[in-house]
């Protein structure tokens, strides 16, 4: 048979049966205290709201994925996917509601508290399994034995993870390589080199390791063909952990493709959940924004209107999500409107910035327009900053990777902006350093990232320099 031919399946870890049983618990232990505080008697009136709760949060929580995940996501992104999907059982339940009526037994008191009550349980839960975990893997409970098959940059970085990620219950006992070059004394101490590949396929046979990491370049297909033939005869896990690395990724995930598994290159991190739980947070806080500064920017619509002549609102063609066209807002801080194919960055000291204007850039304050943006859902609060359309067409020509900032919305603030690269990108290294933490951003992404730079965002917009 065709190795194409072949089903391929994901791994079930044992969290996939752990994790939806402890939900359901917390779900029903909630319910059952709300009850029980109030002095009713669990029924089976009260039951039926439960079990009607807990079949929506599974299938929900199947649909978002919070099931699903395998153990190496961030917290925030679990409290995301968790938060999420308890949401959206309340609307549906809710609903119910609505549709059936009022219920005699469970008052809106006590649905309010079972609500808000159950995430938090689960979220105690999910704590505990973490600190429960670590600690037996610490103990040296239920580890297994791994080692690295490759002394190579690739194979430090595996080290380095499995050390760093007490979770996976992997103890690390050393490397193999067959190579006689391309390493000094100092580094073959420094990492625990056991032998050569031929002692490694003879300790997996003694049952001396667990599980094997071959990291071995993929262009040693053949060395890497023949070691695999070897482990054959040996019932020790293997791993082959390709250099993808080298293509310089941006964000990089493991899917499965119509059966096959795939690596991806280029890709944005706001797929699925992310992309909804950034846009919740970007809906709720401009909204909360726009309420907050509705009388300044009525004022400064008035002072930009008796001060200069022109438009209150300047609308510029950008590059959006995907590089689509979208027009940004921002209050007129200039005589002039440029918005064609050619387009002169503001400078210190331009002649074409009005007094007001100076004041507005300098504050930021131009730029609270760009909350209607977000809301219509062409920006977002956090992200690479969008570039006019002409510089855009001139430096994805002039640096690598340019347009790979699109495969986010662009932001009112972003990284690049706390990190001190504002101001005018009067040379090509100015703006390949912007390009490049946009890429970090990117990279790394997660609510807290965001978190993190909108409360730097406040902390210096007062304070910077080198914006004009």
């Amino acid at each position: 048979m065709s190795l194409l031919n072949l089903p391929i399946r994901a791994h079930r870890p044992w969290r996939d049966v752990t994790l939806p049983t402890m939900d359901v618990c917390a779900i029903i232990a909630s319910l059952a205290l709300v009850t029980t505080v109030k002095g009713d008697v669990i029924s089976d009136a009260v039951l039926l709201p439960g079990l009607i709760a807990t079949v929506l949060f599974l299938l929900l929580g199947r649909a978002v994925g919070l099931h699903q995940q395998s153990g190496d996501e961030s917290v925030d992104r679990e409290i995301c996917c968790l938060a999420l999907t308890w949401l959206l059982t309340v609307i549906g339940m809710f609903g119910l509601l609505l549709m059936v009526g009022p219920s005699e037994t469970l008052s809106v008191r006590m649905l309010a508290r079972w609500f808000l009550i159950t995430p938090a349980l689960m979220g105690v839960c999910r704590m505990a399994m973490r600190i429960f975990g670590n600690g037996v893997f610490r103990q040296g409970i239920g580890t297994r034995r791994v080692a690295i098959a490759g002394l190579n940059d690739l194979g430090r970085q595996a080290e380095k993870n499995l050390r760093n990620d007490n979770t996976l219950g992997w103890d690390f006992v050393g490397y193999y390589d067959a190579r006689k070059v391309a390493r000094d004394e100092e580094s073959v101490n420094d990492h625990k080199l056991i032998g050569d590949l031929e002692k490694m396929v003879e300790d997996a046979r003694d049952g001396e390791i667990d599980t094997i990491l071959i990291t071995i370049p993929m262009r040693a297909e053949e060395r890497i063909r023949e070691i695999l033939d070897k482990l054959r005869d040996s019932t020790v896990s293997v791993y082959l952990i390709p250099n993808f690395f080298v293509f310089e990724m941006l964000h990089s995930s493991l899917k499965s493709i119509g059966g096959l598994p795939a690596v991806s290159i280029f890709e944005s991190p706001l797929r699925s959940i992310d992309g909804i739980g950034k846009r919740l947070m970007d809906l709720s806080l401009a909204t909360i924004g726009l309420l907050i500064v509705a009388a300044p920017m009525l004022c400064i619509a008035i002072a930009i209107k008796l001060t200069s002549k022109g438009p209150v609102i300047f609308r510029q063609r950008r590059y959006g999500l995907n590089g689509a066209e979208i027009n940004v807002w921002k209050f007129r801080s200039m005589t002039t409107c440029d918005n064609g194919t050619a387009i002169k960055q503001a400078t210190k000291g331009d002649s074409r910035i009005t007094p007001l204007g100076a004041f507005l850039r300098k504050t930021s304050l131009d730029e609270l327009p760009q909350l209607f943006n977000v809301l219509f859902g062409t920006m977002s609060l956090v992200g690479p900053r969008p570039h006019a359309a002409a510089h855009n067409e001139f430096y994805r020509g002039q640096i690598r990777g340019y347009m790979l900032r699109h495969k986010v919305k662009p932001g009112i603030t972003g990284l690049a902006q706390v990190s001190g690269c504002r101001g005018e990108t009067d040379t090509l290294d100015k703006m390949q350093r912007r390009v490049d933490f946009d890429h970090q951003y990117i990279r790394f992404w997660s609510l807290w990232l965001d978190a993190k730079i909108l409360v730097r965002t406040v902390l210096i917009v007062w304070r910077q320099p080198e914006a004009y």
